[in-house]
């Protein structure tokens, strides 16, 4: 992203931040003071605050038709005009109101705005209607800017094009602007996380591919049997961690394929490799993100036993705590530099340790940064990842 993105992105944020918080306040204070409600201040605060937020939940997809055509019922209600009109730099997305003959005509009213990104205002000369009832005489359209570049407007149609109701349109389209930012934000979000997510696989196969078909090979002749399980199991894990669509996944599917993991790695470690797992039945439906935990689970057996003479334990469990679930992986093996675990979780390379800054920044990305990696670790006292994730989560549900 660009440095102008980024600053753009920031003042979303904080803009967003203050708006719930003003949002919040008053549905507070009008709720605390339900008995008021005859008052027309607070019934008219209630109504325009519960309007814009059910028109936000449909633009959370951004600037589409389907988008819309179920935010524009809202927009109407809240500049209380005859018509609105949504559309984009090539087509109109959402007629809502009175005089929808008027619909195949909101590109060209719209011409000016999208080509100069000021605000336009159109009289009777400019709304030609042969209909004498049709309350559409006159229009104010608004630019709708994402990144500093028009990507549409709003139209509001009526009988007048009063200061009032075109300083109303132009706040309405800075509105929607805001919220189709924050849109692209959120697929440029996912874009980013799916990239992550080809990038961990792509570090992950060739290791672990490589020592899977050689122990698997091993038992080939000595005990076919299980090397045709073995092989079943690398195929039913191959097909999860190289699966199509979708960056989430439950709790409860995630370590299905870490036992799959694990099992192979066993057949190369026999005796060497002891497993414990430990997971609370009420977390197994947790959503989080794909590949958060396999990775981790790796890192221990390539870091933490590889290296260590003798038997070696890997502990995961998964315990409710709350409105959130911990997960934690911990080995008794040999143990890692904390300072070049800090440097991965900071930014810097991954090097040997597979995924671990890859799940790290995939974590924040989704639940923000309480939610990262917290690494213990110490060069021959073994180590201990944990991480936590919320039971419910809106960004989750909204992105499946």
């Amino acid at each position: 992203m660009r440095p102008s993105a980024n600053l753009t992105a920031v003042l979303l944020v904080v803009l967003t931040t203050l708006v719930l918080a003003a949002l919040v306040w008053a549905a507070t204070r009008v709720v605390r003071h339900r008995r008021h409600l005859e008052d027309p201040v607070d019934r008219a605060t209630y109504t325009t605050l519960h309007t814009a937020s059910r028109a936000a939940t449909h633009l959370r997809e951004g600037l589409t038709p389907s988008a819309a055509a179920r935010a524009g019922r809202h927009l109407r209600t809240l500049l209380g005009t005859p018509a609105i009109a949504l559309c984009d730099t090539t087509s109109t997305l959402t007629w809502e109101g009175q005089g929808s003959h008027h619909q195949e005509d909101v590109l060209r009213h719209a011409a000016d705005v999208l080509a100069t990104g000021r605000t336009v205002v159109l009289g009777r000369g400019d709304l030609d209607c042969a209909t004498p009832d049709c309350p559409v005489r006159h229009a104010v359209l608004a630019p709708v800017v994402s990144d500093e570049h028009v990507v549409g407007a709003l139209a509001a149609y009526g009988r007048t094009a009063s200061t009032a109701v075109t300083r109303a349109t132009e706040e309405l389209a800075g509105w929607v602007s805001c919220q189709v930012e924050l849109a692209e934000l959120g697929r440029q979000r996912t874009r980013a996380m799916e990239a992550e997510l080809r990038a961990l696989r792509a570090q992950i196969s060739p290791h672990f591919v490589y020592n899977c078909l050689a122990a698997i090979a091993s038992f080939v002749r000595t005990e076919p049997s299980r090397a045709r399980e073995l092989l079943l199991e690398f195929a039913d894990f191959s097909r999860y961690a190289f699966r199509r669509g979708g960056t989430f996944t439950t709790l409860a599917d995630e370590l299905t394929n870490i036992e799959r993991y694990l099992r192979l790695e066993q057949a190369r470690f026999g005796d060497r490799l002891q497993v414990s797992l430990l997971v609370a039945p009420e977390v197994l439906a947790v959503s989080l993100p794909y590949l958060s935990i396999q990775p981790l689970v790796e890192n221990a057996v390539r870091h933490g036993l590889e290296g260590k003479e003798g038997p070696g334990t890997i502990n995961l469990t998964a315990r409710d705590v709350g409105s959130e679930a911990e997960i934690v992986i911990e080995d008794d093996g040999i143990g890692s530099d904390p300072e070049v675990v800090r440097m991965v979780l900071a930014g810097g390379p991954d090097g040997d340790h597979v995924g671990l800054g890859n799940v790290d920044a995939r974590l924040r990305q989704v639940f923000g940064d309480d939610h990262g990696l917290a690494v213990e670790t110490a060069e021959g006292a073994g180590t201990r990842v944990s991480f936590r994730v919320p039971k419910y989560s809106p960004v989750i549900r909204s992105s499946t």
